[in-house]
């Protein structure tokens, strides 16, 4: 196989997956538990857009507060938990020696 095709057919697969990226980033989901005293809404990247608490599980006038700390502390710990698969894959790629811009997966 000829290498510049194949570096064209990369680059359009790369763009295919960009476009993937950007479509699954729109998807909204919701979660319940608790015959629906929780509700949880996360986006097409993990990230939790919403949560709600039915003020019957706490005092009522906490239960806002308590729906952002833990919207805070999930979007936290997955900021975290993307930081350090970065940090490992780029510890695996390292080695490569891949051009300079080339991301894998594509």
């Amino acid at each position: 196989m000829d290498f510049m095709k194949m570096m064209k057919q990369a680059k359009q697969l790369q763009e295919k997956m960009g476009t993937l990226q950007e479509e699954v980033a729109q998807i909204e989901v919701t979660g319940t538990a608790g015959a629906g005293l929780v509700t949880v809404t996360l986006n097409g990247k993990s990230e939790m857009k919403g949560l709600k608490i039915d003020p019957s599980l706490a005092k009522e006038d906490e239960v806002e507060i308590l729906e952002d700390l833990i919207m805070a502390a999930f979007n936290d710990a997955k900021a975290k938990a993307e930081t350090a698969m970065q940090e490992k894959t780029q510890e695996l790629m390292g080695g490569l020696g891949l051009p300079a811009g080339m991301k894998l997966p594509f």
